[in-house]
């Protein structure tokens, strides 16, 4: 559990996810930004830039950020986990969903 103050932030109070602003460990994540809520307990290692739960996500529910859908749950998202193609998918573009979790690189284009 990270002792370190670590923070996320949220856009609208309509997001159901925020963003690391910074590489997180789990424990404690303050939000900046929208809405009343002030914390959350991040349960994993979430990279800067990637977004965290702020509450429970059943599959098949609209990921909201911005104030808008820009996904769906493919699985069920316990409050504080990262949110990402493992349990997500985009709206926007049907391939996002194939990409590699870790660098972003598709899976249907061989690199030569």
């Amino acid at each position: 559990m990270s002792e370190k103050k670590q923070y996320i932030y949220r856009v609208t109070e309509k997001d159901n996810v925020a963003t690391a602003l910074e590489d997180l460990e789990p424990g404690i994540a303050w939000i900046n930004g929208a809405g009343d809520k002030k914390s959350v307990n991040c349960l994993e290692t979430v990279m800067s830039g990637h977004k965290v739960a702020l509450q429970f996500i059943e599959k098949g529910t609209p990921i909201v950020k911005y104030g808008t859908v820009i996904g769906e749950a493919i699985a069920d998202i316990p409050e504080g986990s990262w949110v990402h193609l493992q349990n997500m998918k985009s709206l926007y573009d049907a391939r996002s969903s194939t990409l590699d979790i870790h660098t972003g690189a598709p899976s249907d284009t061989q690199y030569i």
